[in-house]
Formats: structure tokens, C-alpha cells, sequence
């Protein structure tokens, strides 16, 4: 009986959940997602890779002798200390959500790992 009590009551309510992928929920104005990395900007201190709590960060020299970051989103926790500790704002977090995947090589940042030419 308690059951048909709770059903009438939550019946003539609105859903909770909404119809994804075909509704999207726009993230919230402080939401942290992927990482957007300007390699224009970016001075290789390794600032961000030193300060990264999950090690999400790595630090490459390129055959021009530059050195650039290298994320890996699987491992990253999304805390923005990366984003903060950059003297240069070369890394923003966007609010881009959708990381889901069945190749784990998808979630390294292709952007960082070639130079410059």
C-alpha cells in the first residue's frame, strides 16, 4: 500500500533525469573538464607537471629542444592547480564534459605532443 501511496504522489511530477545524448545539461559556470593547452604560450617551466597531485602531467623534450606538457585525462582528477600554477595561462580547463572512450590513447592531449613548426 505504501507503494501505490509514493507512485501517486510522485506521479504528475517532471522527470529528474533528461533524454542524453538527444538533452544536454549545460555544465554549471565553475565547472573544470578537459584541458585546453596553448603551445604559443606555454615557456616549458614544468610548473604545472611539478604541482600536479595525480601525475596527470608530464613534461617532453622535442627533438627543437623545447619542452611541453603532456596530459593524460585518465589519470587527471580536474582539481585546476594546473591551470592556476601556470605563469603564462597557457592551460585552461573548458567545460567539455564528454570524455568517455574505449581507446585510452584518446585521452592524451594530441595538441602537446607536436612541435611547432
Amino acid at each position: 500500500m505504501a507503494m501505490i501511496r509514493e507512485i501517486w504522489r510522485n506521479f504528475p511530477k517532471r522527470p529528474a533525469t533528461l533524454k542524453y545524448p538527444f538533452e544536454r545539461l549545460e555544465p554549471s559556470e565553475r565547472y573544470r573538464g578537459k584541458h585546453h593547452f596553448d603551445p604559443k604560450l606555454c615557456v616549458g617551466c614544468g610548473l604545472c607537471a611539478r604541482d600536479c597531485p595525480a601525475k596527470a602531467i608530464e613534461m617532453v623534450t622535442f627533438s627543437d629542444g623545447k619542452r611541453r606538457p603532456v596530459f593524460y585525462l585518465d589519470r587527471c582528477i580536474f582539481c585546476a592547480v594546473c591551470e592556476r600554477i601556470c605563469p603564462r595561462n597557457a592551460i585552461k580547463l573548458t567545460k567539455f564534459y564528454e570524455l568517455a572512450t574505449y581507446d585510452k590513447s584518446e585521452l592524451v592531449l594530441k595538441e602537446a605532443l607536436e612541435p611547432e613548426k
